[in-house]
């Protein structure tokens, strides 16, 4: 069995698996975003998720071939259209972490990140919060972003990608696992 038997596709992508790693290639012009600045809304990314959840830690490490404005992959929180959270690496320029936090609008913050061959990601939903972590090779977890997120709202939690700017954006996805909130996850 592997990490990702069991769960369902959004917006289902070309991908395959091999023991552990999941690799997916995007279709053109994939994104997710509500509003804010650019005055669209997009809902066409790729997702594999779980079930709804409540509270939970989930993990993925993360490469890319981060090429094109906005390739962008790693984890999402997702109630609706209208309600998620997805983190990750994001091209800018150069390659960003990422998180952009939807309830109704988006909002996004980057940071820089240099080139690293590989990202690990971590989400921990615990009650009304959201905690969004980063550890880089050869360093500690880090926090990008702590967000609210309704209690009362379940939400399901993957690993995406997108691509809004062109077709065939190449990312693979290994260590995934979803479980029981990490103790000290939260900031």
């Amino acid at each position: 069995m592997t990490p990702w038997t069991g769960l369902h596709w959004l917006n289902e992508p070309d991908w395959s698996t091999e023991d552990q790693t999941l690799r997916m290639t995007t279709q053109g012009q994939t994104d997710f975003w509500r509003a804010t600045h650019y005055g669209f809304v997009r809902d066409s990314g790729h997702v594999l998720h779980t079930g709804p959840l409540q509270d939970f830690t989930a993990r993925v490490r993360v490469e890319g071939q981060y090429q094109a404005l906005y390739d962008q992959a790693g984890l999402m929180v997702r109630s609706s259209p209208a309600q998620w959270v997805k983190a990750g690496v994001e091209f800018v320029g150069e390659q960003q972490l990422s998180a952009v936090v939807t309830r109704d609008f988006s909002d996004w913050n980057v940071r820089p990140v240099g080139h690293p061959e590989t990202v690990e990601l971590k989400m921990t939903r615990c009650g009304d919060t959201l905690s969004v972590q980063v550890r880089l090779p050869g360093q500690d977890w880090g926090l990008l972003r702590l967000a609210y997120y309704p209690p009362e709202i379940p939400a399901v939690v993957g690993v995406f990608a997108c691509s809004p700017e062109r077709a065939g954006f190449q990312v693979q996805f290994s260590d995934f696992e979803v479980g029981a909130p990490e103790e000290g996850a939260l900031y």
